[in-house]
């Protein structure tokens, strides 16, 4: 094993630093005026800030959401279908129309394109349905399944339905999805999948996979309503870190959101100058900065973040904390494990260390991350002991 990736963050070549282009060609050419939900995944049913800020943003008692499903396998490769164990695309946009009437949508309607559907997505009457919707929110699953659906092949031009949509959209249509259905929104370099230690060893590769093992990604992308970075989800439980830098470094990409479950990033003015973020939910929505090394700030529930000036601002209930106890913390030797990475971050900004490493627990190669408090990071806290956000925090990745 070479050393090719003994420095991640101090290492970053050119492509790194260039700014993140357009994002496909099925990308709207103006400004989307409509705003986006982006959601980490896991997405709890009685989660009224997030369901009610979609609902809302939809239109409320008046509003008309379309969900699509295409994400999840089709009925015919259900083998509970018909059943009340059903998980399939048309169960699920049942279940989610459902849930967003439920929380005050005057009318949710199931828009029937998936991978049993194969023409669905250009007929006109499926579009037409589309066209009639004022919001709309995409399921988790697979998000391939979403390209191999709603757009044209290598062509990666828009069907009927997904040109539908982007015009409602450009219109002021909401436009929101959890774990697949908010990857799916990104511009180019989409991920599809693969862990934190395997993208570290090996990079990411361009392509679809059927392996676990592999970090791959879809350069073509998405469908390109948010293009001011990458997107990952389920980012703390899943200990995405690595995958997610990883990514960014080998694709020339500066900016990464990485979400957690059940944690909106809701974002106005998309594809504008002022384009802002807001986040909603129980965790956290992670920007790495990868214009100097890698910098790392996980937000919370009322941080705002402004895209262009790349600053986030704290909601008045926290204040900038100062550690006053002498408390060390701990190495971790599984820092790529599910919610490992974020812990530690945490726990070291509450501390008065100013560095921890995270070691991976695989051998062969083993990797170093190595977190550190350096000009520009601040602590965050509702308590004035306990940190819960942070920004700024450096980023170091190399082999052990």
């Amino acid at each position: 094993m070479t050393n090719r990736r003994t420095v991640l963050a101090g290492a970053l070549g050119a492509a790194a630093l260039t700014a993140f282009g357009p994002a496909t060609a099925a990308a709207a050419s103006g400004p989307c005026a409509g705003p986006l939900i982006l959601v980490g995944g896991s997405l709890a049913d009685d989660n009224t800030d997030i369901y009610g800020e979609i609902v809302r943003r939809a239109g409320g008692a008046d509003a008309r959401i379309g969900v699509l499903t295409a994400s999840s396998i089709p009925p015919s490769q259900d083998p509970d279908a018909g059943t009340p164990d059903a998980n399939n695309s048309e169960a699920n946009g049942a279940f989610y129309a459902e849930l967003l009437r439920s929380h005050g949508a005057g009318e949710a309607v199931w828009i029937p394109v998936d991978l049993d559907r194969a023409t669905s997505a250009d007929d006109p009457a499926v579009a037409a349905l589309a066209a009639s919707c004022t919001g709309f929110f995409f399921g988790g699953g697979d998000q391939f399944r979403y390209i191999t659906t709603l757009l044209h092949g290598t062509a990666h031009t828009d069907t009927l339905v997904l040109a539908a949509i982007r015009r409602r959209h450009a219109a002021g249509a909401l436009i929101a999805g959890s774990s697949a259905g908010a990857q799916i929104h990104q511009g180019r370099d989409m991920v599809t999948g693969g862990e934190s230690y395997n993208a570290v060893r090996d990079g990411a590769q361009p392509g679809y996979f059927d392996d676990p093992d592999v970090s791959g990604y879809w350069p073509a992308g998405g469908f390109g309503f948010l293009t001011s970075g990458l997107i990952d989800t389920h980012f703390t439980a899943y200990g995405r870190l690595g995958r997610a830098i990883q990514l960014a470094v080998d694709t020339g990409h500066r900016r990464v959101y990485g979400l957690d479950p059940n944690t909106a990033l809701v974002v106005t003015a998309p594809g504008t100058r002022d384009e802002r973020g807001r986040v909603l939910g129980t965790g956290g929505v992670n920007v790495l900065d990868l214009r100097n090394g890698v910098h790392w700030s996980h937000l919370t529930a009322g941080f705002g973040y402004l895209p262009r000036t790349w600053q986030a601002t704290a909601p008045l209930m926290l204040r900038e904390l100062r550690p006053r106890g002498a408390r060390a913390v701990a190495d971790s030797d599984d820092v790529f494990g599910d919610d490992v990475a974020t812990a530690l971050a945490l726990e070291l900004a509450g501390s008065r260390d100013h560095s921890v490493t995270g070691y991976t627990r695989q051998l062969d190669p083993r990797f170093a991350v190595t977190l550190t408090k350096r000009a520009g990071f601040t602590a965050y806290s509702a308590d004035g002991r306990t940190a819960t956000a942070f920004t700024g925090l450096a980023v170091h990745i190399g082999q052990a």
